[in-house]
């Protein structure tokens, strides 16, 4: 007898694996989860020939009754993934992930994933909003979300950085947003958030720094604008990349409507990029990244 739909969703999970590339690791996985009557409703995977590694994605389904507990299916998954050597994580899709959003003053990015997580297009739960400044509370206070301004000052930066990391620690929050953060992490901060913690930034003006991208974009005549989203790290800008939107523009395009055309680039990228990695569908493969859509 087939499950009811809500039987079915309940007992939906995703699995992520890593290892070095050999044979027999499709076998392994699809062997443990038919033993268990799982079935699979989807399965991506990627062999990267030039540096040995295997990447692979499983959404299986639970068909029997009582289904087995995410505990247990972890528990048993274990000898699999020792036999080979795999960097592994199974997770419930019911199972929200928890996210804390930085912010400093622009609004748009943050305006625009509070839409996504009330819709159901992101399927996470804002646990805090961080700030080193007071201009976006009321945004906070009308989605009934924690906010904390940490004002940042070069004497104060090492106070404020720890005072963050309790707020992650607190908060239990698995991912961090940096959604127009404009301060630099510290390499310490960018080790211990490192692979949960997503930047947003102009990354098709690589060579306009500064304050006002799209004016020296302007005074450039430039024909492409865009944005990357990546995880941090403490190469500023240079995290490995998660997804990146780009626009054409052309002549007509003066400097107000560049930072228009940029901020809709850098919502949709970010907004994709927070959905690829709370879906479980980002690998760390050295500096870059490999991303099943």
């Amino acid at each position: 007898m087939s499950p009811t739909a809500c039987e079915a969703q309940s007992s939906t999970y995703v699995l992520k694996v890593s290892c070095a590339g050999t044979r027999g690791i499709v076998a392994a996985i699809g062997n443990f989860l038919a033993d268990r009557g799982c079935y699979i409703v989807e399965m991506a995977q990627y062999d990267d020939e030039e540096q040995g590694r295997y990447f692979s994605r499983v959404l299986f389904r639970a068909d029997t009754r009582p289904a087995p507990s995410l505990t247990d299916m972890r528990e048993a998954f274990r000898a699999t993934a020792t036999r080979f050597d795999m960097e592994w994580e199974m997770r419930s899709t019911q199972e929200k992930l928890r996210v804390l959003i930085m912010v400093s003053k622009y609004d748009h990015c943050l305006d625009d994933l509070l839409y996504r997580v009330r819709t159901g297009e992101l399927p996470m739960t804002v646990a805090a909003i961080v700030s080193n400044h007071d201009a976006l509370q009321s945004v906070a206070q009308r989605h009934d979300i924690p906010y904390h301004v940490l004002p940042v000052r070069p004497e104060t930066k090492a106070e404020q950085e720890g005072k963050l990391l309790e707020i992650v620690e607190s908060t239990r929050s698995e991912l961090v947003v940096l959604a127009r953060y404009m301060q630099v992490l510290s390499d310490e901060v960018c080790r211990k958030l490192s692979g949960r913690a997503i930047n947003i930034h102009h990354s098709f003006l690589p060579g306009f720094k500064g304050a006002k991208p799209y004016h020296q974009a302007f005074d450039r005549g430039v024909k492409l604008i865009g944005a990357t989203a990546h995880y941090v790290t403490g190469d500023l800008d240079e995290g490995p990349i998660i997804e990146q939107s780009v626009q054409q523009v052309d002549h007509t395009y003066g400097p107000e409507r560049l930072v228009a055309a940029g901020r809709d680039s850098e919502k949709l990228a970010l907004a994709n990029a927070v959905r690829f990695h709370i879906e479980s569908r980002v690998f760390l493969n050295g500096n870059k990244t490999v991303v099943f859509r």
